[in-house]
């Protein structure tokens, strides 16, 4: 599940993304699709030295010429190594399981933790249409442990007590072309080509009978192809940053000779190689850039420029590199934070927006998204990326995330201007209104907004910072759900309502059709005001839900395990769900000190006497911080931000987590029960107005709400660009 709920440009902050409403629906005509996003494009001169020197400058970057580059990735590559037919002594054995010495599958281990190298190519241009070749050389730390002391082999007699082979893929090579379409600064293209590696395969065999270790290795060489897709984006008319992701398939390796098990004989099997790559890339242009000029910032529809206002183009794309340092962690549990490992996560989406008729508008996200958190996700109540799903993968998945029609009912007086932007066509509309929204989305792009914490993608990634998390919002894995939605709205003040569907068991991605029986309710007031010693303005929103899902109750549970009926509390979790309610709400304050400071604060709590059904495993929360624009010292595109959380839970669901449950995110499969406190700060990078790089640091304290484990420490960078 996405576990974050933030607006995307809806309704509040969300991703500010720019550049195409200024745009003339000319121009957008020549839009095509390639990967996420929808590009337009403009012709230009087939002579690119004589349009150079008489023509006016183009809609888009001339990227001709040569460049080299660097890449890299720390936990955002997956690949998939398979095994068989195998045979020990001549006899065939069932297929290798991955696992380690406790025979624990362990997340850490099955990614990527590094992959870096260099690139060089060359493009051609024709309009925005641009062709070239480019060749890849790229180092890598790719591990993948076979076998499993849990089950062996399945041979009998045969019980090895640690992994017995491990594959590791040192180096890549890739030599691709490239085709892709320019727009502004932007270049997204598609790859095809070929792709080879050498594979070491080691293997380690313990004597049943007490004697020396046999040990084996061979190295293999693979060739196979590869496609992919990226994006990039001129910084500066020598340097482009990019997100680049390849799917590689180096095939079969043939037949593997690993030496011998003593007292059972010669091991034999074959080897295939898959892998999934998302690396990000800046690129030097030696020669030099042409750029275009910059956009004109984002105007309202007016009937006489020319602008029908019947069609909005945005894009955006983030990748979020995390890692955690080593901790205390004496034991695991299946949903604990692991400690020492790195992670990535990737998404790019497109919001595609249509004005059908006056006050009436449609609106579509197609959404690619590639990775998984920390620990699958798992392991903190509040968790440090809010761009991590529990529906995560390791290659890019394509969603529709949104789609919904939204009216418009304008109430007379006051109007006001809307610009162009995410999921919002430019128009005109009445400051008093009432506007109903059908379909799907995420109830943060209407709920809970806050100007200085509310997107994972550009501010705070705490999840307990960007969200009231005791608020169990109903969604699938990634966040969403569908439904209705209706807001009153003055200059004053607004009142907004939905009624939503919920998932069919707590973390499911399959939302229940039975809207009658199972049901989300939201409710929110928002107040805006002025406060006159500051002379700057403020809001406060004040909300309440309440949803009835197919959840058990922590009491019950926990008594049907200590009284015997069940062995396992998980087990009562499953055989005792029934339709329940889960209600709560929260308090969020947001307020500008002065043009580039502000301060923001939420409250928020549940009854916690059920299953939560979709956001987080907290059932009361505090937080606060301080976001600060660098106008002082001369980067205003830049922002500092400060934060601070508290989580806790109520003694129901402690002694449920203290029995063995285990939770939507967290379960140690015991419990020394503390709040979980967190600390952030960030520095967000203003590189050019749609490209932001931002170094984040965290520390949680308790997490998962367990004494016995932590302080954790995590770093990430997270790189975002929108258009």
């Amino acid at each position: 599940m996405r576990h974050r709920n933030r607006a995307d440009g809806i309704g509040s902050r969300g991703v500010a993304v720019r550049g195409v409403g200024g745009l003339i629906e000319t121009r957008l005509i020549e839009a095509c699709l390639i990967g996420a996003c929808l590009l337009p494009g403009h012709a230009a001169g087939a002579d690119l030295a004589v349009a150079r020197a008489a023509s006016p400058s183009p809609a888009f970057v001339d990227w001709s010429g040569g460049y080299v580059g660097l890449e890299g990735s720390a936990g955002g590559s997956f690949g998939a190594l398979g095994f068989g037919p195998t045979t020990i002594g001549g006899r065939p054995i069932p297929a290798f399981k991955t696992g380690d010495a406790t025979g624990r599958a362990d997340r850490s281990r099955e990614a990527t933790t590094a992959v870096g190298g260099v690139f060089g190519g060359w493009n051609w241009q024709a309009g925005p249409w641009v062709y070239g070749l480019e060749a890849d050389i790229a180092g890598a730390n790719l591990k993948r442990p076979v076998g499993s002391t849990a089950a062996g082999f399945g041979y009998e007699g045969f019980d090895p007590v640690f992994d017995v082979i491990r594959a590791k893929t040192d180096l890549y090579g890739v030599v691709r072309g490239r085709l892709g379409v320019a727009f502004e600064r932007a270049l997204v293209y598609a790859t095809f080509g070929l792709a080879g590696a050498e594979t070491r395969f080691l293997a380690t065999y313990p004597d049943r009978a007490g004697g020396p270790t046999a040990t084996a290795r061979t190295d293999r060489g693979t060739l196979g192809f590869t496609l992919g897709a990226g994006v990039q984006y001129a910084i500066t008319e020598h340097l482009a940053l990019g997100l680049d992701y390849r799917y590689i398939d180096l095939g079969g390796t043939g037949r593997l000779d690993l030496g011998a098990v003593p007292g059972l004989g010669s091991v034999s099997t074959r080897a295939s190689f898959t892998s999934n790559q998302m690396l990000a890339r800046l690129s030097w242009y030696p020669a030099g850039l042409r750029l275009p000029p910059e956009p004109d910032e984002a105007a309202p529809h007016d009937p006489d420029n020319g602008d029908t206002g019947r069609f909005s183009l945005h894009g955006q794309t983030t990748f979020i590199n995390q890692g955690v340092s080593g901790f205390r962690s004496p034991y695991l549990g299946p949903n604990s934070l692991v400690p020492r490992q790195a992670q990535a996560t990737t998404t790019a989406t497109a919001f595609v927006g249509f004005k059908l008729l006056e006050g009436t508008e449609l609106y579509y996200n197609p959404e690619f998204s590639q990775g998984f958190g920390l620990s699958r996700t798992l392991g903190v109540a509040g968790f440090v990326n809010g761009e991590a799903q529990k529906a995560g993968a390791p290659f890019p998945k394509l969603r529709s995330n949104r789609y919904f029609v939204r009216q418009t009912f304008g109430l007379g007086g006051e109007t006001e201007d809307v610009p162009d932007g995410p999921n919002q066509v430019a128009t005109r509309r009445d400051v008093e209104r009432i506007t109903v929204v059908a379909g799907k989305f995420a109830l943060g792009d209407f709920f809970d907004g806050n100007v200085y914490a509310h997107d994972p993608r550009v501010d705070f990634m705490n999840w307990s910072l960007w969200a009231a998390s005791a608020w169990d919002f109903p969604a699938n894995l990634p966040g969403f759900t569908q439904g209705v939605y209706v807001e009153y709205n003055r200059a004053e003040f607004a009142i907004r309502a939905a009624y939503t569907q919920v998932p069919k068991e707590p973390s499911n991605d399959v939302l229940d059709p039975r809207v009658f029986d199972r049901q989300g309710a939201n409710i929110e007031f928002e107040g805006r005001y002025v406060l006159p010693a500051l002379e700057q303005p403020g809001r406060v929103r004040i909300g309440f839900f309440s949803n009835q899902g197919n959840t058990a109750n922590y009491r019950q549970v926990v008594a049907l395990t200590q009284s015997g009926v069940f062995d396992d509390v998980n087990d009562a979790v499953a055989a005792t769900r029934r339709p329940r309610r889960k209600t709560g709400g929260y308090v969020n304050l947001e307020q500008a000190v002065t043009a580039d400071l502000g301060v923001f604060a939420r409250v928020s709590l549940s009854d916690g006497r059920n299953e939560s059904l979709s956001f987080t495993d907290v059932d009361r929360s505090a937080s606060g911080g301080v976001s600060l624009k660098g106008t002082a010292w001369g980067r205003s595109g830049d922002t500092i931000g400060l934060g601070a959380t508290v989580n806790g839970l109520t003694e129901a669901h402690q002694a449920y987590f203290a029995t063995g449950g285990l939770g939507l995110l967290i379960g140690d499969g015991r419990l020394n029960y503390a709040p979980e406190r967190a600390l952030e700060a960030y520095y967000a990078i203003g590189l050019t107005k749609t490209v932001t790089l931002t170094f984040d640091y965290q520390r949680v304290i308790n997490p998962g709400y367990n004494r016995d484990r932590g302080p954790a420490d995590f770093f990430a960078t997270r790189l975002h660009a929108d258009f």
